[in-house]
């Protein structure tokens, strides 16, 4: 099957995933749009990356099936599922004894372009991200975290993937970074119509970033609502998410959308 407009770029059907006798994920059942940023929203434990796994194949679903770009992620190619997915976490997960242009490059030096195309695509992707020119001949443990965040985002965007899977990409930034980067990426997001599912346990992340909330808990979805749907929400446990979150969850959702 072929993807079309109409057709999900991501679609989870009645997944469920298990591992040592702990059932993680249960009917799980979930679409994610084209260009728009997915939140998946819950505390620990709730499923949030495992389903952001599954996606990419780094688990696979005890039952049901995840369709990308109304394929079976099963019957894919798992070299080229991958390159067509970029990944973002939280430790960035960079080669140290790589030079940042050649962490940013390597995917596209994996696909088998010519060099000129590589350096020009980093030299594009690290004014995109914020980083200096002269931070291309450095090595990650040179760079700030901040900086090595922007990096990650940068080899993930390198081979211009159509699905970002981004696991608390900036939940280990100390405040003002954080909301630097929240900046930024909604700024790339509106520039680049990526397909992003953004895992985060932070109403106020969600509310800003997301196009849609998925809330989850132990392993379900509880429900999937607009970042204005959410606020106003009679669901027990959106409500209590957001009496815990508190003030300024009104102005944290009008800055994802002005």
């Amino acid at each position: 099957m072929q993807a079309t407009a109409a057709t999900p770029v991501i679609e989870f059907r009645d997944v469920s995933y298990r591992v040592a006798g702990t059932q993680v994920l249960s009917g799980f059942n979930l679409q994610v749009h084209s260009g728009e940023t997915l939140v998946l929203l819950g505390r620990s434990g709730s499923g949030k990356t495992t389903s952001l796994k599954l996606v990419n194949r780094l688990l696979t679903p005890t039952c049901g099936d995840i369709l990308v770009r109304g394929m079976s992620n099963k019957d894919a190619d798992l070299i080229r599922l991958r390159r067509g997915i970029g990944y973002v976490i939280q430790d960035v997960g960079l080669f140290p004894h790589f030079t940042i242009e050649r962490n940013i490059g390597l995917v596209p030096k994996i696909e088998g372009w010519p060099e000129d195309r590589i350096r020009a695509r980093v030299q594009e992707l690290m004014q995109m991200v914020g980083l200096a020119p002269e931070t291309a001949t450095r090595y990650p443990r040179q760079l700030s975290g901040g900086q090595r965040q922007r990096v990650g985002v940068a080899r993930a965007l390198a081979a211009d993937p159509e699905i970002l899977l981004m696991d608390e990409p900036f939940g280990a930034l100390d405040p003002l970074t954080r909301d630097e980067l929240q900046r930024e990426f909604l700024l790339l997001q509106r520039r680049l119509h990526k397909t992003v599912v953004f895992v985060t346990h932070d109403l106020h992340e969600a509310l800003r970033l997301g196009s849609r909330i998925a809330l989850m808990e132990a392993g379900r979805l509880v429900t999937v609502l607009s970042p204005g749907e959410f606020l106003r929400s009679a669901d027990p446990l959106a409500a209590a998410y957001v009496r815990a979150f508190g003030k300024g969850l009104e102005s944290a959702a009008n800055r994802g959308t002005s």
